[in-house]
């Protein structure tokens, strides 16, 4: 695996490869890596003959009071498990590459409505951070795929519409979220919760899912499903931040429409922010005048 710290060096290195006609997967983390990116990079590898993984830890989309400086950095692991699934190269930018003139000046990227609701609600330009620094790091790679997670579904819906809205020629791919034996979505942030707190933060996954069946079972009011989700979250010492039933496509209610809802919740645990979601796909036989009026 060979590490570059410059767009110019590694666009130089892929280029390499390219004119021999071979393909390019990429795969964008914040590093300190888990079973989840590991995946991912599992899945690219499937995709293309070369794979690309880039750390950066992207200050533009953290709000003020968010734990950029606190985020983990494992870079020595990191490398170790990078090089066992076999990626040939890491890019590795300093933020002054990415953002030479400082993230004031720099040119924004933005999706309009579907980065306005759910996470984008309660942090304010943090999906424009996103989409900035994802665009950013496409134009340097030029893959022909990009792998992402789809525990953070509205990132992943985001950084679709992006792609399409920009004619951008890559095939955007979503890997089914990586969970821990008890439910628990892999994060980085997880190493945060104190041993009390990770006996507590599977009950997130574990209400999605009751919700999930409650749906599939035929109970049509969304609105009171929401309000038992976020009841139960508090009961259980979990800060709810929000937990929305949406069409899976829109992000927004579901509608007659509908092809596939999506369960999106947050909630916190002392200072963690955890994320997940649910997906049920639902057919013609629904009764969805029932289901859109509540």
């Amino acid at each position: 695996m060979k590490t570059y710290s410059t767009a110019a060096s590694l666009r130089a290195a892929l280029n390499v490869g390219k004119r021999a006609g071979k393909t390019v997967a990429f795969v964008p983390t914040m590093g300190n890596l888990h079973e989840g990116h590991l995946r991912l990079v599992r899945r690219a590898r499937q995709y293309a003959d070369i794979v690309v993984v880039s750390i950066f830890v992207n200050p533009l989309q953290f709000g003020a009071n968010e734990d950029l400086s606190n985020y983990p950095r494992t870079l020595a692991a990191d490398k170790e498990k990078l090089f066992a699934e076999g990626a040939q190269f890491l890019f590795l930018p300093q933020v002054d590459e990415i953002y030479p003139e400082g993230m004031d000046s720099h040119t924004k990227v933005s999706v309009p409505e579907l980065s306005e609701g759910h996470c984008g609600a309660n942090r304010p330009g943090h999906f424009t951070g996103v989409t900035t620094v994802v665009a950013k790091l496409f134009n340097i790679v030029q893959p022909d795929t990009a792998v992402f997670g789809e525990k953070d579904f509205q990132q992943l819906s985001v950084i679709r519409k992006m792609v399409r809205d920009l004619c951008m020629p890559i095939d955007v791919v979503g890997v089914a979220t990586a969970r821990a034996a008890d439910g628990l979505a892999l994060s980085s942030r997880n190493g945060y919760l104190s041993p009390e707190q990770r006996q507590i933060a599977p009950i997130l996954h574990r209400v999605l899912q009751e919700c999930r069946e409650a749906i599939a079972c035929g109970y049509d009011s969304y609105c009171k499903l929401e309000q038992h989700a976020r009841t139960s979250l508090i009961q259980a010492g979990l800060e709810a931040d929000y937990f929305n039933i949406c069409d899976g496509r829109t992000l927004r209610p579901v509608t007659a429409d509908t092809e596939e809802v999506v369960i999106l919740a947050a909630a916190k645990l002392g200072t963690t922010r955890l994320i997940d979601n649910v997906t049920l796909n639902v057919n013609s036989s629904t009764d969805w005048g029932m289901l859109a009026a509540n």
